[in-house]
């Protein structure tokens, strides 16, 4: 089959269509992908800043058809339409146990390599490989939903729509009449634009350096928008120069995780939801840590239960409340991902996603 294989750091992606699969084990599905959103966290492994062994097949935000089931398989039959979750909430472990699915420690099963290349096993990122017409994935790594849903549309909630709306409802916990800030009009940080306004946000305020992106947070629910350089100018039009009651950070920078943190007032919370490198540090100084009284927290994977909040998620966009068409700038063949990777960072546009039918 064919599939985009990560070779080499910071190199581009290579289609091969000579990829295959391992057999089908115990508790696993066999998927064939109709739809994979082309996320930053692509990018981020193409470059390093998550750690993937190589080769590897790239991809972890998409949606499909099963093809068959292992033995002990229950809740999902071949011809189920799925959503893969690239966190397996297997509800088994202690996190999920205590109602922290997003942080599921049963990760083992996604870490076994299912694609063979020239003989030899491969990896999929984050243990999925969605820039692949077929994989192979733990079950806990599925989310079955209703037949009549466009797999071609909702392979975004795979991650950047469940990340971004997440991380505003869930992490920061944004409240009706509140203020907010997103750093990063991406994927992600549309999504939590997105989710801001869902969760009744007064204002809500974009800070990007592109033009065409700040644009684009206008259709989804900004109120304001602005370049890093006119920041403090609208802080103190919105808030009277308090600061934000909420900030959330899609990007993954140092310093706009800094600027994350000072622009929220005082007992406000700054939520990082951006994929930052391992070795990147942040200072702060221990008085401003006691004195602001702000809670500053990370978001991993919109801290949702997926088997929960991606069917919410599905019944927004049915009542119109969620906007995924809109984010879909092209679609496009998955020997053209490349190309999309490049779009992706010049701002061009929110998500390309590859057609796999």
């Amino acid at each position: 089959m064919k599939a985009a294989v990560l070779t080499e750091l910071n190199k581009p992606l290579e289609i091969r269509d000579d990829v295959g699969l391992v057999d089908i084990g115990p508790g696993e599905v066999h998927v064939k992908l109709v739809s994979s959103g082309v996320c930053h966290s692509d990018v981020s492994a193409q470059n390093g800043t998550i750690p993937v062994g190589t080769p590897c097949v790239l991809g972890h935000e998409g949606a499909g058809i099963i093809q068959e089931v292992g033995p002990g398989v229950s809740e999902v039959k071949a011809g189920d339409p799925v959503i893969i979750s690239f966190t397996p909430a297997c509800r088994n472990c202690k996190s999920c146990l205590r109602g922290e699915s997003y942080l599921c420690q049963s990760l083992g099963p996604m870490f076994t390599p299912h694609f063979v290349i020239d003989g030899n096993p491969v990896m999929g990122m984050t243990g999925c490989g969605t820039f692949a017409e077929e994989l192979i994935l733990p079950e806990s790594a599925v989310v079955k939903v209703d037949d009549d849903i466009p797999l071609g549309l909702v392979s975004l909630i795979g991650c950047g729509v469940t990340t971004g709306v997440g991380a505003a409802i869930n992490t920061a916990k944004v409240t009706p009449g509140s203020s907010v800030v997103v750093f990063g009009a991406g994927g992600v940080g549309i999504s939590a634009i997105q989710g801001a306004r869902i969760a009744g946000a007064a204002e809500i305020l974009a800070v990007d350096l592109v033009d065409s992106k700040l644009n684009m947070a206008k259709q989804f629910g900004a109120t304001h928008v602005c370049k890093p350089e006119d920041l403090e100018g609208l802080k103190t039009e919105i808030t009277g120069g308090e600061g934000f009651d909420y900030a959330l950070e899609c990007i993954g920078n140092p310093v706009t995780i800094r600027a994350t943190y000072d622009a929220v007032r005082r007992g406000g919370t700054a939520v990082i939801v951006g994929v930052g490198r391992m070795e990147q540090k942040i200072e702060f100084s221990a008085f401003e840590l006691f004195y602001g009284d702000k809670t500053l927290r990370g978001s991993m994977y919109g801290s949702a239960n997926v088997r929960t909040f991606m069917p919410k998620l599905l019944r927004l966009w049915k009542a119109g409340k969620l906007d995924l068409e809109n984010m879909v700038s092209q679609r496009i063949k998955l020997d053209e991902v490349n190309e999309a990777f490049r779009a992706m960072q010049e701002g061009e546009v929110i998500r390309s996603v590859i057609d796999f039918a």
